[in-house]
């Protein structure tokens, strides 16, 4: 998987990175547009032209490599630094992110991960106050697994099945989709397609479940010039009126609705799609799981909620 790919790229260089001297590199980083920064002037982040500079020492060495900064902010790991970076190769896109420590001399290449006796509670309390999107499933499940997904994604498309067979085999767990729109050059039309899901889901959950296959059914047919045209004969299809959805979707409220979504996948580290939280453990890359591991993990997840529900007693 690309995504994958990657992480081993990352991880070889950062292996060889440490006090290398390098020749100066003919191809040019590629800037972004703008750049999300918290706390701009907090002097323990990197600056944008720092970052650059170092993506384009790690990746200078290859002409079909080109990158953007997306976003440079405080790390939920206190002293650390949160730098994502979409990365491009001829294959695609795939947003990657590393952590910078306070002094700006290192960086660590890989995933922090919460630690303690209930590792994965402060992110499912998390999840479950911020959700907004559509949801299957018993409200009072004792497993909650939460997409953050992006209609114009691929691999989004690839786990669908996945997740539905899941969801049929397991009555009892809640199934959630939060809207997560990429914002890189090739998912042109997915932030339009999230303000047709969100607004199609607060009309009618079982027409949001066919649309949202739909879409992905026909993903490769919709561009940006034509998201219009398509989005609204899918919204028909799903049984809701396109006219009613396309006026909402316009509207500036449901645009801060996907931004809601964006940012509290951004808050519990959602940084690629699809990433599926179970009872707040993040599960990346879904389809190169193994099916029986991530049904364990949910069967995990149930037996662990009904015996801390029975403690509780």
């Amino acid at each position: 998987m690309f995504r994958n790919s990657v992480l081993l790229i990352l991880l070889l260089l950062a292996t060889t990175f440490s006090g290398a001297q390098q020749k100066p590199a003919t191809h040019k980083a590629k800037p972004a547009a703008t750049v999300e920064k918290d706390n701009a002037n907090d002097p323990k982040l990197p600056s944008e032209d720092t970052v650059i500079s170092f993506l384009q020492q790690m990746f200078g060495y290859e002409p079909m490599l080109s990158w953007k900064v997306a976003s440079i902010r405080p790390s939920r790991t206190l002293g650390l630094a949160e730098v994502t970076f979409v990365l491009s190769t001829p294959q695609g896109q795939q947003s990657s992110v590393i952590y910078v420590s306070a002094d700006g001399k290192h960086a660590v290449v890989g995933e922090v991960i919460p630690f303690g006796t209930r590792p994965f509670d402060a992110t499912r309390d998390a999840l479950m106050k911020g959700l907004n999107g559509p949801a299957r499933g018993p409200a009072n499940a004792p497993v909650t697994i939460v997409e953050f997904g992006d209609l114009q994604c691929p691999h989004c498309k690839d786990a669908q099945p996945i997740i539905e067979k899941l969801i049929g085999e397991e009555s009892d767990a809640r199934l959630v989709f939060q809207n997560f729109p990429l914002d890189i050059p090739t998912h042109d039309w997915a932030a339009k397609g999230a303000a047709y899901a969100d607004c199609i889901g607060r009309t009618s959950g079982d027409a949001f479940w066919k649309f949202l296959h739909d879409v992905y059914e026909g993903q490769k047919d919709i561009t940006a010039a034509n998201a219009d045209e398509k989005l609204n004969a899918l919204a028909d299809q799903a049984g809701v009126k396109s006219a009613d959805v396309a006026a909402c979707a316009a509207k500036p409220e449901t645009t801060t609705r996907v931004q809601e979504s964006v940012a509290l996948g951004k808050a519990v580290g959602v940084n690629s799609t699809p990433t599926v939280f179970i009872n707040g453990r993040k599960l990346e890359g879904i389809t190169s799981v193994p099916y029986e591991v991530v049904k364990k993990l949910v069967e995990f997840a149930m037996k662990d909620s009904e015996d801390q529900e029975a403690k509780a007693k």
